[in-house]
């Protein structure tokens, strides 16, 4: 079956490009999710304190990928204990979530985030809360790194390739 989740992890030109590599995974947009505001643009994200996350809209076959799965790769390019920061970005609007549709989903993510806090002594601080809104980013800002490949990324290009390699299968 068809599912989406959202996914924030900082600056999402990368998350996008790394996300998209997964198997399973049918389509990625990027966008700002979980905002004060309707339909803001990059420049009010980024200067007028809208509370938007830069956000990855994620596509995916659960038959061939799971949520769980999608989730432990994601956590592999964050840093679950950085507060408003990924890499070199700094802003609430680079922060760590996860936004889900489905009700059902929540459980499995809570979960995901206890399993994962027992790797860290630092408090995990990715945000997880239903979608309450979501707008599609700039035509510019889609598939970014595929048009700008020696642009800016806070994903090495080894884990790019995890993320290609990485089988549901195999766990």
């Amino acid at each position: 079956m068809k599912k989406e989740i959202y996914l924030a992890g900082g600056c999402f030109w990368g998350t996008e490009k790394y996300l998209g590599n997964i198997q399973g995974v049918t389509g990625t947009e990027v966008g700002y999710a979980n905002g004060t505001t309707q339909n803001p643009t990059y420049e009010e994200v980024c200067h007028q304190n809208t509370g938007h996350a830069e956000t990855v809209k994620v596509e995916y076959e659960d038959s061939v990928v799971s949520l769980e799965f999608l989730l432990q790769l994601f956590y592999d390019v964050i840093d679950p204990t950085s507060l408003n920061r990924q890499g070199g970005d700094t802003g609430s609007q680079y922060r760590t979530g996860i936004y889900y549709l489905n009700q059902e989903d929540a459980p499995f993510i809570q979960e995901s985030i206890r399993e994962l806090q027992k790797s860290y002594q630092e408090r995990i601080v990715i945000e997880v809360l239903p979608l309450s809104n979501y707008t599609k980013a700039e035509d510019y800002h889609q598939k970014y790194l595929t048009k700008n490949p020696n642009g800016y990324c806070h994903i090495r290009p080894d884990q790019f390739q995890k993320a290609k390699d990485a089988s549901y299968k195999s766990i």
